[in-house]
């Protein structure tokens, strides 16, 4: 189902349209793999009749179901365009495709929608990444330093061998 304006009920007064229309319905479909579309778009809008063109007005809303980038944990996301609007010329090389007296609106919704997914879907701004494992990892250094070198300390007066300090004996 598209999201159609009948011009002729424009020619004598403003048309309101209101309703939901799922993603495969719109075309919808992301290529994205951190975001994906499970639930239908709201859309509120207000269509009213210019000189050779139409002007249309409103509220678009849909919940993303997103990924976050930095510690992968799922998490919903509502897009929300408040104050969209979308001039349709019918005249001239950018007219929109009339057919029965009717506009779609599907490729114009579609299109801002997808411009308005986020580029890198956070689940908090203060989002730390995922959590480095507890375990010390093997670094092929012994209590003692590195194998053969003695007992490098790593300057913190802990006594314990800093990964590092190997690389500060290297002369280049």
């Amino acid at each position: 189902m598209s999201i159609l304006i009948n011009l002729r009920h424009l020619e004598d007064k403003s048309v309101e349209l209101a309703g939901e229309c799922t993603p495969a319905e719109l075309g919808l479909e992301s290529d994205d793999e951190m975001i994906s579309l499970n639930e239908p778009l709201k859309y509120e809008l207000a269509t009213q009749s210019m000189e050779q063109a139409v002007l249309v007005q409103g509220r678009l809303e849909i919940p993303l179901d997103c990924e976050c980038v930095r510690c992968l944990k799922r998490f919903r996301q509502d897009l929300v365009i408040e104050d969209w609007a979308c001039h349709l010329p019918l005249e001239g090389e950018e007219k929109a495709l009339v057919v029965n007296d009717c506009v779609d609106l599907t490729p114009y919704i579609r299109e801002d929608i997808f411009l308005a997914f986020p580029q890198h879907p956070l689940c908090d701004a203060n989002c730390g990444g995922l959590k480095a494992p507890q375990e010390k990892p093997e670094t092929g250094l012994n209590e003692s330093g590195p194998q053969g070198a003695g007992t490098p300390a790593d300057g913190a007066g802990t006594g314990e061998a800093s990964p590092w300090s190997i690389l500060d004996k290297l002369k280049l």
